[in-house]
């Protein structure tokens, strides 16, 4: 049985990733994996490099980022109630996928920025097509309301 990590930070997941994606993909090389996503936090800077260094090394590149979710609209920028945001995980399961990706993470860059680069549930719905969600980590939606006891919540 093969494992993948589909959630995988490199160095430009700023304050939080430490290798660079030539090391990332050597690794899963030596460690015989198929494949390995690259997800960076709120953005997509490293994924050409990463696409280039797992096929040098035959390993499947799955491209992808770590989104920011606004609490509310990804144009709203109240201290209040904004400053805080959740963790979503896209994979683009195909090229549609890998253009919508390029497009939330501009938009998260230009019209979403608030502390970090965010979009909202409206704007993910509309760019939704060809992209395999995952709650991320602890820091997502539905994990967040688990961890709470809110079952109600995590099931909306």
């Amino acid at each position: 049985m093969s494992f993948v990590h589909l959630h995988t930070h490199s160095s430009y997941s700023l304050l939080d990733g430490l290798s660079n994606v030539r090391s990332l993909a050597a690794r899963a090389s030596e460690l015989n994996m198929p494949a390995l996503a690259l997800t960076d936090h709120g953005a997509m800077y490293g994924v050409v490099e990463f696409f280039h260094a797992c096929n040098e090394v035959n390993i499947n590149p799955i491209l992808g980022m770590e989104t920011y979710m606004a609490a509310r609209n990804m144009s709203d920028r109240e201290a209040q109630h904004d400053s805080k945001s959740s963790h979503l995980l896209l994979l683009a399961e195909n090229q549609t996928g890998y253009q919508n990706l390029l497009k939330i993470a501009t938009a998260s860059q230009l019209q979403g920025f608030y502390h970090k680069p965010r979009i909202d549930h409206d704007f993910l719905s509309s760019h939704a097509e060809g992209i395999i969600c995952t709650t991320g980590c602890l820091s997502g939606e539905i994990p967040r309301a688990l961890l709470s006891g809110n079952t109600k919540r995590a099931h909306e």
